[in-house]
């Protein structure tokens, strides 16, 4: 195999695909380039829901400003034309991985993490309790959870200490009016404007030191209008003298910032509350029990201990706290794909530097995966690019070593017209640019009339999973 007529499907455009495709696409220039000749190259990227971009159009708050610019970036790629995109796809439902492989020289999965890892206590299946990845999922309108969100509970805990237990907290805890110049979903903010919440309690088996916490999502923390930080000083007083933390301080200017920022909260005896809504940090409480009589009301915490090697122990004293509901925000995990080996354990495709491998440690020819689905859900949504980068530099060095699989000449018509036959409604990237403009218009034609300042929204997303592809697919919305 020669890199002459590449053929790469690549499954999910999220940024783990899109910087797939986008890696590949250069490298593969850059080769030509060295050798004096053009050579072809087809990439397609699927992905199951009709609009591409994955985690930062579901998985991010929506009060990021960050977060257009990253947009922005993976807009470029996909725009140059050199990536096909096939959206609204279901791999193993729609068409199978076997049909994939007899079509392409190989295949990147890029399908990240879309699950809650569990949290292993007592109660955690009652009412009122929730996972975070669910709960994201809502308020950035992904089409496949419900419209509506129980938020009834006047205090909450939130379980976890890093950035997504601090995006659902903020989100929690800020006034929904605070959120109009986002692009939320007309059904979210009338959700969050029906909370009675007056308390948001954030959870850390760890130290103030050891918070896994961005430097930028902590800032963003203390800048909610009309809501207080609280934190405690018996947390802080525990923690102090931590040999781990002290060395984590002296060696990182991130965890300085984050220091100095958590201290400069620390309030005065005599303080007094005057938002009218809390934010609660607690360190050094490890989740025992959720606890309750049908439904969420209260949480069980052991205090712990800094053990001076980065780990807790308990300390045997347990505290009670009333709420009535319970986010787990402790980590993400991958789900399996029909036909991918998976590891049940570690919650990833067994891989060897983003080389698929079978039970046997042996590489599947041909199959590769990137991002949190090869390395589990670590690091920020930038790690992922070097993900890329070391999974496109194996394929195309099978490649050119003729190892890849050459894809089955009879296989069948091309994977759109097999789609077609079987009456899919994919989405393109034409059609991601028609669904672009429609929510672009409709934030255009939000009418602020009625608050006291007025609200400016770029867009509103469309959550029906029927009504966008119905946009992509026509360009209009048919009235129903």
């Amino acid at each position: 195999m020669t890199l002459q007529n590449l053929r790469v499907a690549i499954v999910g455009a999220g940024p783990a695909g899109i910087y797939a495709g986008n890696i590949l696409r250069r490298q593969v220039a850059a080769l030509g380039q060295e050798v004096g000749a053009e050579l072809e190259l087809s990439i397609d990227l699927f992905e199951s829901l009709p609009a591409p971009y994955g985690l930062i159009r579901y998985g991010v708050a929506p009060d990021h400003p960050r977060i257009k610019g990253i947009v922005n970036s993976l807009h470029e790629m996909l725009d140059s034309g050199d990536v096909r995109l096939i959206g609204n796809v279901e791999i193993g439902r729609d068409i199978e991985v076997a049909e994939l492989r007899e079509r392409y020289d190989a295949v990147i999965f890029a399908t990240g993490a879309l699950r809650d890892a569990p949290l292993n206590v007592p109660g955690v299946e009652l009412p009122g309790s929730f996972g975070s990845a669910d709960f994201v999922a809502w308020y950035d309108g992904h089409p496949d959870v419900p419209r509506e969100w129980p938020l009834e509970a006047e205090s909450i805990a939130v379980i976890g200490n890093g950035n997504v237990a601090l995006d659902v907290a903020r989100v929690l805890a800020k006034h929904p009016k605070d959120l109009l110049s986002t692009d939320i979903p007309e059904n979210v903010y009338e959700g969050l404007a029906a909370s009675p919440v007056t308390d948001v309690h954030v959870f850390g088996r760890r130290g103030p030191g050891h918070v896994k916490f961005t430097p930028i999502e902590l800032r963003e923390l203390g800048e909610v209008p009309d809501v207080d930080i609280v934190v405690y000083d018996e947390d802080f007083e525990a923690a102090a003298g931590d040999p781990h933390a002290e060395a984590l301080h002296a060696s990182s200017n991130q965890v300085k910032v984050m220091t100095r920022t958590l201290n400069g909260w620390r309030k005065p005896a005599d303080w007094v509350p005057t938002a009218s809504r809390r934010l609660h940090l607690h360190f050094l409480h490890g989740p025992v029990e959720i606890t309750g009589d049908g439904r969420v009301e209260s949480v069980r915490f052991e205090r712990t201990r800094p053990a001076g090697d980065g780990s807790v122990v308990g300390t045997g004293v347990f505290v009670d706290y009333p709420v009535q509901a319970v986010y787990r925000a402790v980590g993400y995990a991958s789900s399996p794909l029909p036909g991918v080996p998976f590891d049940e354990v570690a919650a990833v495709i067994p891989n060897v530097e983003g080389r698929v491998v079978d039970e046997h440690g042996t590489p599947l020819p041909g199959v590769y995966a990137t991002g949190w689905i090869k390395r589990g859900p670590v690091g920020l949504i930038g790690h992922t690019k070097g993900d890329a980068l070391e999974t496109v530099t194996h394929l195309l060095a099978d490649a050119q070593a003729g190892i890849l699989p050459r894809p089955v000449e009879d296989a069948g018509a091309d994977v759109l017209e097999l789609l077609q036959e079987r009456g899919v409604p994919f989405t393109t990237w034409e059609g991601w640019l028609a669904l672009d403009a429609h929510e672009r218009g409709l934030g255009e034609a939000f009418s602020s009339d009625g608050f006291e300042v007025p609200v400016a929204r770029e867009r509103i997303k469309v959550v029906s999973r029927d009504e966008q592809v119905e946009i992509s697919r026509s360009g209009a919305l048919v009235d129903s």
